[in-house]
């Protein structure tokens, strides 16, 4: 069904879905509103309210509680300026506070929320550029204090969606396919919603990780239809 839908529609679908069954794992909202530009989110936003007669905020704010909702509830209600520009004086300021507040463990402050919520994506590749030019590691490996720390992981999704979509794209794929039996909700999400716009990234980065190419892979583990839709999308045989 996703590929029958518009890209608003289907991301309204996939933010319903994802919302109704919420679990602290679940970070399939960071993936749309991370991963998709301003207008993208907005017509999403706006797409929800028609199909759902309600908006994606409120059932954000109902099926989430704590630091979640704390850091979800801004990150679906934000429009994001989408342009180019950077404030190099803001981004090392910034780096700094993030920085601060990652070393004292305050990880849902509302400084870390305010600007991985408001910033611009360049600004925010901008501030995590500093952050590792001026303490030595990137971010996500700061915020891998407690590796089942469930917030803490969806820290680390929204930061790599929002600067690097590619990676976080490619490592769904990889965690999609290693399962035992494929997670088929998260390999169809993937390759439907990249594949008129990053999958060759994500495939050029799935076999350097991996060493086999990525529509081996699935021919692997799939089969009949749903191999050949998965196939002809990712562009098996284009290069």
């Amino acid at each position: 069904m996703l590929w029958t839908l518009d890209p608003s529609e289907r991301d309204a679908y996939l933010a319903n879905e994802a919302t109704k069954k919420w679990t602290s794992s679940n970070q399939v909202l960071v993936e749309i509103v991370c991963t998709r530009s301003p207008k993208e989110v907005l017509l999403a936003r706006e797409a929800y309210h028609a199909r759902f007669k309600k908006s994606l905020e409120e059932d954000v704010a109902y099926h989430t509680s704590g630091d979640f909702r704390k850091l979800l509830l801004p990150l679906v209600s934000s429009y994001r300026y989408g342009g180019d520009e950077v404030n190099l004086t803001l981004a090392k300021s910034e780096a700094k506070i993030l920085h601060q507040k990652i070393s004292e463990k305050d990880y849902a402050c509302d400084d870390v929320i305010r600007i991985l919520t408001t910033r611009s994506k360049a600004q925010i590749n901008a501030t995590l550029n500093q952050y590792k030019n001026q303490f030595g590691n990137d971010i996500n490996k700061d915020l891998k204090a407690d590796p089942k720390d469930e917030f803490l992981k969806l820290l680390r999704a929204t930061a790599k969606c929002l600067v690097y979509p590619e990676k976080y794209f490619e490592k769904v794929i990889r965690l999609g396919i290693n399962k035992l039996g494929t997670d088929e909700g998260a390999l169809t999400r993937v390759v439907v919603t990249r594949a008129e716009i990053d999958m060759v990234i994500i495939k050029d980065l799935y076999q350097k990780r991996n060493s086999v190419p990525l529509d081996k892979a699935i021919a692997k583990d799939t089969r009949g239809d749903y191999e050949k839709m998965l196939l002809t999308l990712i562009g098996h045989g284009e290069e």
